[in-house]
């Protein structure tokens, strides 16, 4: 299955989640809390199969990931030790344009992954325009010098939340990333622990 790439109100209806993590999606009055459709007002109980997909499509959507990555990214969690749903959630914190837009470069993931993609950004002095790149901790992250002139990334930062693990500089635009992401810094409305099962199922 390919990366969603319709508006994100939709989603975040449907699941009843802030996709971008701001509510920005609820806001206006014209958008109902509720499941997009014609019976999207009706109560739906879903089976134990339906809430583990449930979640898991709630952060596929967060992420902006496709079913392949989001599969090769468990495998990889299953390979770490501690918490596996915990550390799922850390590899995908620890994706390049996660990293961005957590720096507040970007307001989206989005933008972030388009960043990403159109070569703007260096870590550790190196071009990396991948998105899906898992960046170790202690790594430098930057933009190219000409991709600094970019109008709009200063009102980006100045509007963003900046995650605690990592650390920006806003003159050189160029920041770190810390350490890995603690279990709290991480939205609390997610439970890695269904997505776990699903996997597992």
């Amino acid at each position: 299955m390919s990366r969603y790439t319709g508006p994100n109100n939709k989603k975040a209806r449907r699941y009843k989640y802030s996709i971008l993590e701001n509510n920005k999606e609820f806001l206006k009055g014209k958008k109902k809390i509720s499941i997009p459709g014609q019976h999207g007002n009706k109560n739906q109980k879903l089976s134990n199969y339906g809430e583990h997909l449930y979640e898991k499509q709630k952060v596929r959507y967060m992420y902006g990931l496709n079913e392949k990555q989001m599969k090769r990214t468990f495998e990889k969690a299953t390979k770490m030790k501690g918490v596996l749903g915990e550390n799922f959630l850390f590899l995908l914190e620890s994706r390049l344009d996660n990293l961005i837009y957590r720096m507040g470069f970007a307001s989206t993931r989005r933008q972030a992954r388009q960043f990403v993609n159109h070569g703007h950004v260096r870590v550790n002095d190196r071009k990396v325009d991948i998105p899906s790149y898992v960046v170790s901790p202690g790594s430098k992250i930057e933009l190219k010098d000409k991709s600094k002139k970019i109008n709009f990334i200063k009102d980006n930062l100045e509007a963003a939340r900046i995650a605690p693990f990592v650390k920006v500089d806003s003159k050189t635009l160029s920041g770190e990333y810390l350490r890995l992401p603690k279990r709290n810094e991480i939205s609390g409305q997610l439970n890695e622990s269904l997505v776990v099962e699903f996997y597992n199922r």
